[in-house]
Formats: structure tokens, C-alpha cells, sequence
């Protein structure tokens, strides 16, 4: 351990340093020479240091090293502040336009009435209308296990009445007392979602002029 302590080694962590992944700005940006580009975008070439701070604060901006691993490095005149905020903006559109798939699942019996098919039926074109997959169950009850052909024309039934918004992922399939079919939707998720969100903003609007008439 003193060898360590010697070798400057220490057991105690590194309180109070900061670590950021912010680009270096301003005196923070240690390097004699960099590459300069220009508030306009205008390629400046290479020049010390310090006159590019110095044409930086002539015009009330900011150096910023927008590639730190460049020989040498480069560094853009820019407001930082914006820059940050429009970064910020960025991430923020991209984490709203972020879609997930979701598999939701319907449970059927094959002796199951007319009018809670069509409601089951109503549910899967709901989910896969909205874009998401839909896995199908059919749970075969007691005498129904010798039967499983009903339950397999019925999950057929099913793809054939929604063949218009989906298709066929994983075939029927038999495990135990279940048989189970996963209906994809036609429409990506990102389309289903953006024709909800333009269908419910025509509908605001449509409400919006009928109050003012």
C-alpha cells in the first residue's frame, strides 16, 4: 500500500471532481492551437488560442471545441446557450417521436357467443389499429381439448375479418390447453400514430370553429 501511495495511488475516491460531458468552452479549451470555424459557419483555419477567444468576444459569443479529438482540435464561435437549448429541443422531439410496440393480448374460448366475438374482434382491431401486435389466445376448457379444430377455424375467422389492417405473424399454434396466433399490424406504429394524433387534432378543430359559430 505505501508503494501505491507512493506511485500517487490513493484508496480514497475523488470527492468533488466533476465529471461532464459538455464540450470544453472558452478559457476551459487548453490547447495553443486550434482549427477555427466561424459564428457563420466560414472555415477560419488554423490560429492560437488566444485569438480566437479574442474574436469570439469581440462579437459577445462563445468558443466552443466541437471535436476535441481533431489534430488539432476544432472549435466553433457560437451563442453556447442557444446551442445547448436547441441540443436540449432535439432530444426532447426524439424522446416524443419514440414509439414502443406493444403485444396485447385477447382471450377467446371456442364456444364463445356471436356478440363477444364481435367485441373481442372490436378489441383486436382497436390494438392493431393503433399499432401494435396482438397475440390471440384460445383456452380449451375441459371436453374442448379434443377439439382443437373449432378453436383453430375460429383463430382463422379472426385473421380473415381484421386481413384488411393485419396479417398473420405467428401462425395458430397449440402448447397445452392454449392455442395461440400473433396478428401484426399492417400500418407501422409511427403512421398509426401519427394518423391518431391528425385525426384528433382535425377534431379539435372541427369543435373549435363550430363554438365560434
Amino acid at each position: 500500500m505505501r508503494i501505491l501511495r507512493q506511485l500517487g495511488y490513493s484508496r480514497r475516491p475523488n470527492i468533488g471532481v466533476e465529471i461532464t460531458t459538455e464540450p470544453r468552452i472558452n478559457d476551459r479549451i487548453r490547447t495553443p492551437q486550434i482549427r477555427l470555424i466561424n459564428y457563420t459557419g466560414e472555415q477560419i483555419g488554423v490560429v492560437d488560442i488566444e485569438a480566437a477567444l479574442a474574436m469570439a468576444d469581440e462579437i459577445g459569443l462563445d468558443l466552443v471545441e466541437i471535436a476535441p479529438d481533431a489534430n488539432p482540435p476544432v472549435c466553433k464561435i457560437m451563442d453556447f446557450g442557444k446551442y445547448k437549448y436547441e441540443i436540449a429541443q432535439k432530444a426532447r422531439e426524439a424522446r416524443q417521436n419514440q414509439t414502443h410496440i406493444v403485444v396485447k393480448e385477447v382471450r377467446l374460448t371456442p364456444k364463445i357467443e356471436n356478440h363477444d366475438y364481435e367485441t373481442k374482434r372490436s378489441a383486436v382491431e382497436k390494438f392493431l389499429k393503433g399499432g401494435d401486435k396482438v397475440k390471440v389466445t384460445m383456452k380449451f376448457r375441459g371436453r374442448e381439448q379434443t377439439r382443437p379444430e373449432l378453436g383453430f377455424k375460429l383463430l382463422q375467422r379472426l385473421a380473415e375479418d381484421v386481413k384488411e389492417i393485419a396479417f398473420v405473424e405467428f401462425a395458430p399454434k397449440q402448447e397445452g390447453r392454449n392455442m395461440t396466433m400473433v396478428l401484426g399490424p399492417v400500418k407501422k406504429k409511427t403512421e398509426a400514430v401519427a394518423e391518431q394524433k391528425a385525426a384528433r387534432a382535425a377534431k379539435e378543430k372541427a369543435a373549435a370553429q363550430a363554438a365560434e359559430q
